[in-house]
């Protein structure tokens, strides 16, 4: 897992470059590749690579250069690719690349890539089965080709500039070079508190997120072609539902046995729900099967949580309890990270929790816990799975369960916000002024986002309109909301030097699971019966049996006293720049007597949360900001 970056040159362009401009654009992503760093360059185009080395790690530096078919190692290559990803089909693409002639130097994956690219073009992106993200220049055309993933696992921003293109993994990447201001309007606001982003959207004006499954071409003229290679497709499913199972269990076998591939330490992000519970069950079998060491299983909990436990709307119960029972009946080397609130409230780690993803969100402890989880893990772990997407193609949010939600003409949870108490004014919203939320007017937002989200769903005819409203909610969430917790899973982990994979964003499981019925899908009554079926062998029954929970928050009333302490001291500086865009009175009652009644109140706190950020976000960029 690494960075990339760099920049192409326009015929007619100007031919010098600051001579520091790669190496600040590689210090803005050396967390991203703590074990290496490159840089080529002619005189039309720079690539730039950051490494986390994985996979043959004496071998797969990068940028790599390849010479034409036939022509020696020294000529003058063919095709430059700086490439961030792993591709888990590689050993097959790569037998069948060498039986069409290519010599292969090393034993990476990203060296299959560049072959690929030589090969078959830029349609070689339809071969490659993983999470990636690309770049290759090719010098006899001068064009340079970008790609990414079919769900966005990993990140690649643009921006084209007067005299070229700029490209990286992340927006301070492309910030660090000067043809690109970090210049935000009304619309990138409009971004920035929402909660059901287009695909292609960013918050700086002048950056765009490329779509995930598409690809970006650019011309010597300097034109721009936008082409998408992947799409879902609606299809019967005639499968019996002890086949369905059948399947989603081979597929998901298939997926995480590929993803345990590495050449460094490994883990199981193991919540002890469900979803991650089945593929550390999984990975656990898959390394016994092939005679490996006890996979190693992280849960993170906070101190003193599961003795003081509340249960909440959406939590019954505490993780660890779970994990454990989880690790112990597959025989895995399990390890929890505990965090404390002085973990939580601290300073630096929130700075790195912004700086990570480079604007501010609204999930508060969650991302800073999150980020202080990876951390850990990446102290003795390189790679990790995740459950991560299971509740987007199985049906696991609660939304999707209350009918007056999930057939509203409304992205599903934006109408679950709209309807809680605690988020009715929107995740992180909630101590806007009227006049400024007046100006972001984010219901004819969202409003636009829907009719455009639903203009794109493929639908199989004839079907019922149950039917049909269950696949055009699966096709929501894997297109609007499931790219943002993998570009928070992403950024968050990134920083620490992590990799984090997700098996069930496998595109062939994806593929198969959007076409089960939602009968299929809910067979039992309950939430992800399918999955819940496809490992019931594997699991303890507790942990068959629990609801789902979504990430722990702490219920430390420290913690919240803490923030209200803070907030007090940003809304008496009046200096500070996120004082326009609130209701002051709202805001001072948060601080007092009201805010102590909330303070077990998670959603409560993320308003408060998501103000300090913006806060000291405005600080840096508040110059380029239209308020």
């Amino acid at each position: 897992m690494c960075g990339i970056a760099g920049w192409v040159r326009r015929e007619g362009g100007p031919d010098t470059e600051d001579p520091g401009l790669a190496a600040g654009m590689a210090g803005t992503m050396a967390c991203r590749g703590p074990d290496g760093r490159g840089v080529w360059a002619d005189p039309h185009a720079t690539l730039i690579h950051t490494r986390l080395a994985v996979i043959d790690v004496a071998g797969g530096v990068q940028p790599m250069a390849a010479a034409p078919a036939g022509a020696p190692e020294d000529a003058e290559p063919a095709a430059v690719l700086t490439y961030n990803g792993e591709v888990y089909n590689f050993p097959r693409l790569r037998a069948e690349l060498a039986g069409l002639g290519h010599r292969f130097r090393t034993r990476s994956d990203t060296e299959v890539v560049l072959h690929a690219y030589l090969e078959w073009g830029e349609r070689c992106v339809e071969r490659l089965e993983g999470m990636f993200a690309l770049a290759v220049w090719d010098p006899r055309r001068r064009s340079l080709f970008l790609a990414r993933d079919r769900f966005g696992i990993k990140p690649l921003y643009y921006a084209p500039t007067a005299h070229g293109l700029v490209f990286g993994s992340e927006p301070k990447t492309l910030l660090a070079h000067p043809g690109v201001r970090p210049a935000v309007d009304l619309d990138g606001l409009r971004v920035l508190f929402s909660m059901a982003r287009a695909p292609g959207e960013s918050v700086y004006r002048d950056l765009r997120d490329l779509p995930p499954g598409h690809t970006l071409t650019y011309g010597p003229d300097g034109r721009l072609a936008l082409r998408r290679y992947f799409r879902l497709e609606a299809r019967p499913h005639e499968d019996s539902l002890d086949d369905t199972i059948s399947t989603v269990r081979e597929l998901l076998e298939s997926s995480v046995a590929r993803e345990l591939v590495s050449d460094v330490p490994l883990s199981v992000l193991l919540s002890g729900g469900l979803d991650s519970s089945a593929v550390a069950a999984l990975a656990a079998r898959a390394r016994r099967a092939s005679g490996g060491e006890p996979i190693r299983t992280t849960t993170v909990t906070y101190s003193g949580y599961s003795d003081d436990f509340r249960p909440d709307l959406v939590r019954s119960a505490p993780d660890a309890p779970y994990a454990r029972a989880v690790a112990e009946h597959i025989g895995a080397d399990h390890l929890e990270i505990e965090l404390t609130t002085a973990d939580l409230i601290d300073p630096a780690a929130r700075r790195g929790v912004l700086r990570a993803q480079d604007v501010p969100a609204p999930f508060g402890d969650m991302d800073t816990s999150t980020y202080r989880a990876f951390a850990g893990v990446s102290r003795h772990s390189k790679v990790a799975l995740t459950g991560e997407s299971a509740d987007e193609i199985f049906g696991g949010y609660s939304w999707v369960h209350i009918p007056d939600l999930a057939d509203e003409a409304q992205f599903p949870w934006v109408a679950f916000e709209q309807w809680h108490p605690g988020t009715r004014d929107g995740l992180g919203q909630g101590l806007l002024s009227p006049a400024f939320a007046a100006r972001l007017d984010m219901p004819a937002y969202y409003a636009e986002r829907y009719s455009q989200a639903m203009a794109d769903i493929p639908r199989l005819p004839g079907e019922s309109p149950e039917a049909r409203r269950a696949r055009e909610v699966c096709h929501l969430h894997l297109t609007h909301w499931l790219p943002r917790l993998l570009e928070r899973n992403d950024r968050l982990s990134m920083i620490s030097g992590l990799e984090v994979r997700v098996p069930f964003c496998d595109h062939r499981l994806v593929q198969y699971a959007y076409d089960i019925p939602w009968e299929l899908k809910t067979f039992d009554g309950r939430e992800k019966s399918l999955l819940r079926a496809a490992v019931a062998d594997l699991l303890p029954e507790q942990v068959l049996e629990r609801p789902k929970a979504p990430f722990p928050v702490s219920q430390d009333a420290t913690y919240t006293k803490a923030l209200h302490a803070e907030f007090a001291e940003v809304l008496a500086d009046p200096s500070s720049p996120v004082l326009p865009l609130l209701d002051l009175d709202r805001a001072r009652a948060v601080t007092g007597p009201e805010g102590e009644a909330h303070a077990q109140d998670w959603l409560h706190r993320m308003n408060i949360e998501m103000a300090l950020q913006v806060n000291t976000w405005l600080r840096e960029h508040g110059d380029d900001v239209d308020l």
